[in-house]
């Protein structure tokens, strides 16, 4: 059975507080990082892990939820620090993680860049700069919806597309918790999309948050949001009809 820690990172950005939580889930042969921030968060992530005593030089894999820079963008820095760190990503990301394939968020803020207002193109012109500097990384192993990866009492493949299309999160049976990632997040308390108006397929999503409650979940980890506090099922449902309302 694998123990799991909520790696809550905060920082700044552009003068406004943000928290991220990735997740390391350790046994006694593997110690696994889901997702890994921002360019430029080893030494965050060094502090969190440091403070539930572990080092990064323990992490053995990384499974990258998908390529948005707030989840890859460490990737390429980790590996090359750590290059015995084998990468898991869903088949379908793997291209665009490994930089075989442009960022499909790049292209979709490209797409609209003609029809914004003139006063938000330098932000979005930064934007898209930032995700042409992301490094790519190699990915080790691709996965697919329902695969059960061996390590730390079993990870089970939850394929949550409609944020990105190869969008995944994990179920771990042996503690009954869901990493959602950005399947779903956490505002003033209650689930919902994670950033709606930006999803490459809404309804897709929302068919991704009927999904995940197919599983016995005591636990729901979001990426943006942490421990969520409330019934896991009866969040998710509620989610799931406020969209098909």
């Amino acid at each position: 059975m694998g123990d799991y820690h909520l790696l809550d990172i905060e920082f700044d950005s552009n003068g406004h507080k943000q928290v991220v939580t990735p997740v390391l889930i350790q046994d006694e042969e593997d110690t696994v990082l889901v997702d890994c921030g921002y360019p430029g968060f080893i030494p965050l992530l060094k502090a969190a892990a440091g403070r539930e005593k572990i080092t990064l030089e323990a992490i053995t894999k990384i499974i990258v939820t998908h390529h948005d820079l707030d989840h890859m963008g460490s990737l390429a820095a980790l590996k090359q620090a750590y290059p015995h760190i084998f990468i898991v990503a869903h088949e379908l990301e793997a291209p665009y993680i490994d930089g075989t394939r442009k960022s499909l968020r790049a292209r979709q803020a490209e797409s609209t860049f003609d029809t914004l207002p003139d006063e938000q193109k330098p932000h979005v012109e930064r934007f898209i700069r930032l995700l042409q500097s992301i490094v790519p990384a190699p990915v080790d192993y691709t996965v697919v919806h329902g695969n059960r990866l061996p390590w730390c009492g079993g990870i089970e493949i939850i394929h949550t597309p409609g944020h990105m299309p190869g969008h995944i999160s994990l179920y771990l049976p042996s503690s009954k918790a869901l990493i959602a990632a950005d399947a779903v997040v956490i505002e003033d308390g209650k689930l919902n999309i994670a950033n709606p108006d930006f999803a490459l397929d809404l309804d897709e999503a929302v068919r991704s948050v009927e999904r995940l409650m197919d599983y016995d979940i005591e636990q729901l980890i979001c990426y943006h949001g942490g421990l969520y506090a409330g019934d896991a099922r009866q969040g998710l449902m509620e989610l799931a009809q406020a969209y098909k309302s």
